[in-house]
């Protein structure tokens, strides 16, 4: 595939580690990489956000977003504009984190361009590039946000669903949801045009 043909719709640095992803997560057709190209474009706003934004404004999208965490306006106010207190507690005690008393859950936030969460993957992950990401979190958001998206993508074997371009299947791997369908299909078609040309 010719890369030089995505130099004015990704980021100089995305394209740098392009490579490395394409190598960690086989996505060695066409099909393959739009479908990672299109999903780390939207989870990421068109590559510009490698930290999980955490900072709700109104308890009313807290109870929304997080429905089991929070049945009232009530129990979701204290968390309003406060990332580091939900990220505590939304993933505490779950992927390898501690209790919400550990501060594990806002430690190994959503990072990377697929967000990393939890501190499973970030030790997994860091394994696997030769970096010890439990004590050095933040470098999944300053050197490996596309690298760590591949290990995700691989990990999860998002390629079985890619291959038949079921988007929607691929969405629900990334994702766990279809937030975003929409503009996933977009960008996943903008990238399959321009590869497959």
């Amino acid at each position: 595939m010719n890369l030089t043909k995505l130099k004015n719709l990704i980021p100089d640095s995305v394209l740098t580690e392009l490579p490395n992803a394409i190598e960690m997560a086989k996505l060695d057709t066409p099909l393959r990489l739009a479908h990672f190209l299109g999903q780390t474009a939207h989870e990421s706003a068109y590559f510009t956000k490698v930290v999980e934004n955490l900072n709700y404004t109104t308890p009313e999208r807290l109870c929304a977003i997080f429905p089991n965490r929070f049945k009232t306006v009530r129990d979701a106010q204290l968390y309003v504009r406060n990332p580091e207190r939900l990220a505590n507690l939304i993933y505490a005690n779950r992927m390898g984190n501690g209790s919400v008393q550990s501060g594990d859950g806002y430690k190994y936030r959503g990072r990377g361009y697929i967000m990393l969460t939890g501190a499973v993957q970030y030790l997994l992950f860091g394994q696997k590039v030769g970096v010890k990401l439990l004590q050095e979190p933040d470098l999944v958001a300053t050197k490996y946000p596309l690298t760590s998206a591949a290990w995700f993508w691989n990990r999860n074997d998002i390629n079985k669903v890619a291959d038949i371009n079921d988007i929607v299947k691929v969405t629900l791997r990334v994702n766990g949801g279809k937030i975003g369908l929409e503009d996933r299909i977009k960008s996943f078609t903008k990238f399959y045009d321009i590869l497959s040309e």
